[in-house]
Order: structure tokens, then sequence, then C-alpha cells
């Protein structure tokens, strides 16, 4: 899962990045609806995060540009307008939620989950291949039926293997999951996450192993049984 999120605010950019990276999702932040735009254009989220207040332009009328241009994911206002008139604008613009600061981290969240949750509903929610489970909504991936802790890079990449299962992805796919809207990645970022998701899905265990194609990618398959 990926998230945008726009606030203007460094203090709260920083610690809302902690918290979602610790949720498990990925993150960009950006600070002014222009850079959001520009976000939006060139990658998938699956939610987004809006402060109102922006310093280019009112929050409501990037909403309103968002939707008439096709953005489809969920957003989640987050916002010092607490009247009552603001919350029907946002909603009326396009927003699916909106919460008032200041608020409580473990909130938010809780609405992340259950937006991502309600998007998902039409779509499969759990990818499942031999011994390992994973749930994008939640961040959540289990072997044997019991919850493993991956660091969000790596479950990045275990989710893009997961969707394409049995199925080359090219390097540079993984690159842009790694990477953050604007930012860059060390030349080796691939390879080290694809090393220590492979010390964390021990095929004996999870039942798979994720295979090097040389000059290409990777592929997640199911593991040979060993004897």
């Amino acid at each position: 899962m990926r998230l945008l999120l726009v606030e203007d605010s460094v203090r709260l950019r920083e610690l809302l990045t902690e918290r979602v990276h610790d949720a498990g999702w990925r993150l960009d932040a950006v600070a002014t609806a222009a850079e959001a735009e520009a976000a939006t254009r060139s990658v998938a989220y699956d939610l987004a995060l809006l402060d109102l207040g922006l310093p280019d332009r009112d929050g409501i009328a990037l909403i309103r540009e968002l939707r008439k241009r096709g953005f489809a994911a969920p957003i989640l206002v987050i916002t010092a307008r607490g009247a009552v008139d603001d919350r029907v604008a946002a909603l009326d613009s396009g927003a699916d939620d909106y919460l008032v600061k200041p608020f409580n981290h473990t909130e938010l969240l809780a609405r992340c989950r259950a937006l991502l949750r309600r998007r998902s509903s039409a779509v499969v929610e759990l990818f499942e291949v031999a011994g390992i489970s994973f749930d994008p909504a939640l961040g959540i991936v289990r072997i044997a039926g019991e919850a493993l802790s991956i660091a969000p890079r790596e479950r990045s990449v275990l989710e893009l293997l997961l969707r394409n299962a049995g199925r080359v992805v090219a390097k540079e796919q993984i690159e842009v999951a790694l990477s953050e809207f604007g930012g860059e990645i060390s030349t080796n970022a691939v390879e080290l996450a694809v090393s220590r998701l492979r010390r964390r899905l021990a095929p004996s265990q999870s039942g798979v192993a994720i295979e090097t194609i040389r000059g290409v990618g990777y592929l997640l398959r199911e593991a040979k049984p060993y004897g």
C-alpha cells in the first residue's frame, strides 16, 4: 500500500511519516497542492491524507481538481477547520472522511485502515502463496498462520512479488516500489531489500523462494520440497 500525505507543517509531516511507516505502508509526503498534483500524475496511490490549509491553494479546490482528473483513491482530510460548513464542503467535493486536528494518531491509522478495506472490498484483499499470506490493507504478513514482522521496505517488495507470483518482476518495478516521490534510492537498494526479505522468508517455513533472473529482475515461486 502506498499513501500520499499533503501537509505543509514540517513537524506533522515527519510525525505522520513515522507513524505510517510503522503501520507498514509506504508514504510520499509533499507540502503543496502543486506537488500533490504532480505526485498523483506519476504514482498510483491507495489513499491520500490531505490538509485543507495549503500554502498555494485551498485543499477543497485541490480535492475537486483531483476528482475531476479521475483520482479514485480515498481521500482523508486532516485539518484544523472544525466547522460543519467546512466538513460538508470537503465531503461534497469528493473527500471520503474528515478528521480535525489535533487528533490521536491511533485513530488516524484506524480510519486509514477502514478506508483501505472499503476500497479493496471489490478486489482481492489477501495474497496467498504456499505457506505465506499477506493482507495489504492491514500490512500483516503471516507464515503458517503466524504473524511475521517485516520492515516496510521489504514488505513493499513482498507485496509486489506476491501480486505477480510465478511471473518475473523487473528490477525497475521494484525500484519504483521502494522509491519515494521526488527522491532517489541507492544503487543497491533493491538487492539489499530482496536479500533481507529472503532471510525473513525461510523456504522451509514459508514454502516460497525468491529467484534472481539475471539482468531482468526477480520471481517468487513455491519452493521445491526438500529430499
